[in-house]
């Protein structure tokens, strides 16, 4: 077995690759059998094709995604459809919101050794278009807060979910709907949405958690669009929405679970994948149920 730990240099702010290495160091000292490798990314998407170089060979590989949602989102990327390839991350940047979902558990993703000891359970994956989401795909203020919110991580006072708060501020007043007509199963509507997302997993957005109960090995996505609200509106229910009620929203909020959704724009938008900004005019979104591998750290019990 091969271990590939894929470092950003630059997620949360600051190079966590000497910490990285020592980690490494510490879980591998007793396994000095294991081929392991540390490898720091040197530009944006460039950790699919390592992992696909890596994986040539057919030898089982585990890979760490040692950085944000970002950069697990690009390792889950190389990972799609490979049955030898294993992937989770080992959170390093601004919102690990993937492992949010995993409640109290979160923090084994932090434990190289329960990683390496970890099992394998086959997930699903959103397809967007030729792009992958394994956590949640959104349009509409929160992806433009999403793309922008990493212009602010820097400044004093701000990062992690302080960036969110100040994007989210800047954002609202440049004006809330967007133009899209949305396909789902079931639903045909063209109009101004405040949002729309497809929900893989659970968080967003540095915390948001507009499903209680999507789950990544259940084959269907936990979908909600938002119709057109103004700023008094959207104050009022925005912690409502980040707080897990959306479904209850009834008057404002559509709820549909199922396996795809079509989004279309009248101009290019911006999309949100796990973080990662993918701008389009058209998206179709498909689930593939069970179509990458996670490590599941050793005493996890989310999937028992």
């Amino acid at each position: 077995m091969k271990h590939l730990f894929i470092v950003n240099p630059i997620a949360g702010g600051s190079d966590k690759s000497e910490q990285v290495r020592a980690l490494v160091a510490g879980a591998f000292a007793q396994r000095p059998e294991e081929q392991v490798e540390i490898y720091t990314t040197r530009a944006p998407m460039d950790a699919p094709e390592v992992i696909h170089d890596r994986a040539r060979d057919g030898e089982e590989l585990r890979v760490y995604a040692c950085g944000g949602d970002g950069t697990f989102n690009e390792c889950v990327t190389g990972a799609v459809g490979l049955a030898h390839v294993a992937v989770c991350p080992l959170p390093t940047g601004t919102g690990n919101d993937f492992c949010r979902m995993f409640g109290a558990e979160k923090d084994l993703f932090r434990d190289v050794e329960a990683l390496v000891n970890g099992s394998v359970k086959p997930i699903d994956v959103i397809a967007c278009n030729d792009r992958y989401s394994v956590n949640i795909c959104s349009v509409g203020i929160d992806a433009r807060i999403g793309t922008n919110a990493h212009k602010y991580p820097t400044l004093p006072l701000l990062g992690g979910a302080g960036a969110y708060v100040a994007a989210s501020a800047i954002e609202m007043f440049k004006g809330i709907a967007t133009p899209i007509h949305i396909c789902a199963d079931g639903y045909d509507v063209k109009g101004d949405f405040t949002l729309a997302c497809a929900c893989n997993g659970r968080f967003y957005g540095g915390g948001f958690n507009p499903s209680l109960d999507a789950r990544p090995d259940d084959g269907e996505l936990d979908m909600f669009i938002v119709k057109k609200v103004n700023l008094v509106q959207f104050a009022a229910l925005i912690g409502q929405y980040a707080a897990g009620r959306a479904a209850e929203l009834t008057k404002f909020v559509t709820h549909i679970k199922g396996s795809w959704m079509r989004i279309e724009f009248d101009e290019e938008n911006v999309i949100n994948l796990d973080g990662e900004a993918y701008f389009t005019k058209k998206a179709e979104l498909r689930v593939l149920p069970g179509a990458v591998n996670l490590i599941v750290p050793r005493g996890m019990s989310f999937f028992d």
